[in-house]
């Protein structure tokens, strides 16, 4: 199993997270992204840059995951992608995307775009807290335990 992270997004502090499991559970780690991303040196840490462009980085990870890979990203859309795969997907705040719910929460993604264009809702999601963080390790945790790794 591999672990991807759409990276061009990903805050820093859920990296730091990452490459700690990584290390620890010598478990491959692929930052995908169209910027360059600083990594630590260590053997089970890869960073892919590929080029610019709309979703670029999101079909690159659809196109090189396996069944049973895990995904990190706040992209509903890619998430829904990595589902239709047999991949998991977990978001930087801790939420595990599912067959179950993602066409609830893709469908409030939509609405709340929708709502945005419309000048009706402003702003984004608020800043990464640390409890966010805390949130977020402990779903990983689950899921590798879960997982047997």
């Amino acid at each position: 199993m591999k672990i991807w992270v759409d990276a061009d997004a990903c805050p820093n502090l859920i990296k730091t997270v990452l490459f700690r499991v990584a290390q620890k559970k010598q478990l491959l780690l692929v930052l995908v992204a169209n910027q360059f991303v600083a990594t630590p040196p260590g053997k089970y840490i890869q960073m892919i840059r590929v080029s610019g462009g709309f979703d670029v980085a999101d079909d690159y990870i659809v196109q090189h995951l396996t069944a049973g890979d895990l995904v990190i990203t706040g992209d509903i859309p890619l998430a829904a992608k990595v589902i239709e795969q047999q991949a998991h997907a977990l978001n930087p705040r801790g939420m595990t995307y599912t067959k179950q719910n993602i066409g609830e929460v893709l469908a409030m993604r939509n609405f709340m775009e929708e709502m945005r264009n419309a000048g009706q809702v402003s702003g984004g999601a608020a800043a990464m807290s640390n409890k966010d963080v805390q949130q977020f390790a402990n779903a990983l945790d689950r899921f590798l335990t879960a997982a047997k790794l």
